[in-house]
């Protein structure tokens, strides 16, 4: 039998299998280190540079374990990929297939009930989520779905052509925790949720995402709880991803979106023939009164709060504390409104979907009056405002506990993996905020020639990133490096405002006569603009947060990534600013020990989207004069891969025109 070395090795199976792969011996150690923690039943955090083959050097000790392991990864891209592609290919090669299955959250599946439902409705589709839509679109979408419903085995509504998620008729044909019937659903025997959660019960490993994980341990949903304790071990890729999203689930949110579509839920039940809600079944006629009731406390609730800046303005975030009286009452009362109306559905005792109903009544008053009544010591509250609605959450300063205790009630391995987890190979930011502290750790460099590879430029002469003009002199310092590069180009912005203002920017210099074509996050789906980016090859790309880490980009079509501005929270964010204000109070230094680890570890990202492989070649700009001017500089630099660093903008343009593809695009316009 093969042992890693031999897997991992020259002329190894890899090798075979592989005609790019090559023997790193990065890739090794992990694959090592991963071994021994799943046959210790270890918690282990890994950072793994880019370009040690993390992928590989988990999956192959996974397979080899005989454990039965549950991988989480980020995205439903990478859930694919590991599916569909790695895994494969991997037990392929080391001739051990395993039994595999891939699990979505229950929002990815067909919900038979709830298309008879919908179907049923007819015309009442005309009003969804609060907004009308054009009935017959609607209806149009419903019946292209009953048609694919009759074919479908996964019930995976992604193989439906022209749906996409944001569409008004997915909410209608999907369940979720609280609409879902359970064992009482006349459809469960044809459960598409159900059929996937057996099959990942049976298999060896099973692929989920983070928000699924994470839903189940903080929310414990029913039947994923049997497969997350049947594991031997949970190992989570793009594992930074994890403080951030636990504490959104260890919080609690409302939103007019959930409280409407309960009460467009009881108004459909209402109209079904046989309902226990049909009048001459006897249902309380106060029913009538609480629902008329909710949408008062609603639109109290709503007045309550601010709005939106300017008509079409994005969601706009506030802070909600003490002071808020007006908005604590209205919310006091919708949360008692929807109590009630809990107890009305509850009362008619029919053991079927109205059973439900009050459920999610019961547990939206209970949300909301957590927020309500929220110790403002142990929490951030805030109201955001959008042109769809409005939503009410809290967010908890401290999950380390909680996070902890649920971890060491699951004894198996817990193996977290990222390229960007440590700090100067100091893992304590990440391990504190998950309470994990006393668990191993090791950092393995990325096995690429960053200082041979890239350039790190420091241009000159910025202006306080706080002046007005200083976006301009962003798009000013960017324009010679695009033009030297020919493209191949990511701006980072550190928000939409200035991102929207950098593409006006550009577009003006340009003057209808773009020597590259344009892509702006927001003028087109995200994926889209990833692969026309990566299929034209000589772009530019301005984006923000969701462009600064889980974007792949190797070879030539990305060969230089400016970054605007240092991305530090921004301190007006409500949710930031109480986690500032609690740690102060507590003692703490939150600049130190929040706001500039958090920054270093995005720029990390940020920075991380140029080298990809060994053939790239690049050069990474940051904008922002402080990094050089204050004394944190140093943290943040220190952060980076170990590039050749310059303040020499003639260098730069060397080095990029040296580099620069010879297949340099022709003139394109803008889209």
């Amino acid at each position: 039998m093969l042992d890693l070395e031999d897997i991992f090795g020259q002329g190894g199976p890899l090798e075979r299998a592989l005609p790019d792969f090559r023997a790193r011996r990065g890739q090794l150690r992990m694959a090592e280190r991963v071994a021994a923690a799943l046959e210790a039943h270890e918690t282990l955090v890994i950072e793994a540079g880019t370009g040690t083959g993390k992928t590989f050097a988990y999956l192959v000790p996974a397979l080899l374990s005989g454990a039965r392991v549950l991988i989480s990864t980020g995205t439903r891209t990478l859930q694919d990929q590991l599916y569909s592609k790695d895994l494969p290919l991997v037990g392929a090669a080391l001739g051990r297939p395993a039994r595999v299955a891939l699990l979505k959250g229950r929002a990815n599946y067909l919900c038979r009930y709830r298309l008879a439902a919908a179907a049923g409705a007819g015309e009442q589709l005309a009003m969804i989520d609060g907004e009308p839509q054009a009935p017959r679109a609607s209806r149009a979408m419903l019946t292209r779905i009953a048609r694919w419903a009759l074919a479908t085995r996964s019930g995976d509504l992604a193989e439906v052509g022209g749906l996409s998620d944001s569409h008004p008729v997915w909410a209608q044909v999907t369940s979720t925790r609280e609409t879902c019937l359970g064992q009482r659903c006349p459809e469960i025997a044809r459960c598409h949720v159900a059929l996937a959660r057996r099959a990942a019960l049976d298999a060896d490993i099973v692929i989920v995402n983070h928000h699924l994980l994470l839903a189940d341990l903080a929310l414990k949903e029913d039947g994923f709880g049997d497969l997350l304790g049947a594991a031997d071990a949970v190992i989570l890729d793009e594992a930074h991803q994890i403080p951030d999203l636990a504490t959104q689930f260890f919080g609690a949110s409302v939103s007019s979106r959930q409280i409407e579509s309960l009460l467009r839920d009881v108004q459909l039940e209402q109209r079904k023939p046989g309902s226990a809600l049909l009048p001459r079944s006897g249902a309380p006629a106060a029913l009538a009164a609480e629902l008329h009731g909710i949408e008062d406390d609603l639109r109290h609730l709503r007045a309550a709060g601010p709005l939106p800046s300017a008509p079409g303005a994005g969601a706009s975030r506030m802070a909600w504390n003490a002071r808020a009286g007006g908005l604590g009452d209205a919310a006091h009362e919708l949360a008692d409104s929807l109590g009630r109306l809990g107890e009305s559905l509850a009362a008619l005792g029919d053991d079927g979907p109205v059973t439900q109903l009050a459920v999610r009544a019961a547990e939206l008053a209970a949300n909301l009056s957590r927020i309500a009544d929220l110790d403002e010591q142990e929490g951030a509250r805030a109201l955001e405002v959008g042109a769809r609605g409005i939503t009410l959450s809290l967010m908890p300063f401290d999950i380390s506990a909680r996070f902890r205790a649920l971890i060491e009630a699951r004894r198996g391995a817990w193996i977290f993996t990222s390229a960007t987890l440590s700090l100067g190979e100091e893992f304590g930011h990440f391990t504190g905020r998950l309470g994990i502290a006393a668990c191993a750790t090791l950092s393995i460099g990325s096995p690429f020639d960053h200082e041979r590879q890239s350039l790190l430029y420091l241009p000159q002469r910025m202006p306080d990133p706080r002046a007005p003009d200083y976006v301009a002199a962003v798009i000013d310092t960017a324009l010679p490096l695009i033009e030297a590069a020919g493209g191949g180009a990511f701006v980072l912005f550190t928000s939409h405002r200035a991102l929207a203002q950098g593409a006006a920017l550009l577009r003006a210099r340009w003057n209808g006569a773009a020597p590259q074509r344009l892509f702006v996050q927001g003028e087109a789906p995200r994926e889209r603009l990833l692969q026309e980016f990566r299929d034209d090859g000589n772009g530019v790309l301005l984006g923000t947060a969701s462009f600064w880490e889980g974007v792949d980009v190797k070879g030539e079509a990305l060969r230089l990534v400016v970054i605007e501005k240092l991305p530090f929270a921004s301190p007006d964010d409500p949710l930031v600013r109480a986690r500032i204000e609690h740690l102060s109070a507590t003692g703490a230094n939150a600049f130190r020990d929040y706001q500039l680890p958090e920054a270093a570890l995005a720029l990390k990202q940020g920075a991380g989207r140029l080298i990809r492989s060994e053939a790239d070649y690049g050069a990474v700009v940051i904008c922002d004069p402080r990094v050089l001017a204050r004394s944190y500089g140093r943290v943040l630099l220190a952060a980076l891969p170990p590039m050749t660093v310059t303040q020499d903008a003639d260098e730069v343009r060397r080095f990029l025109r040296r580099h620069a593809p010879r297949r340099a695009s022709p003139a394109m316009s803008a889209p």
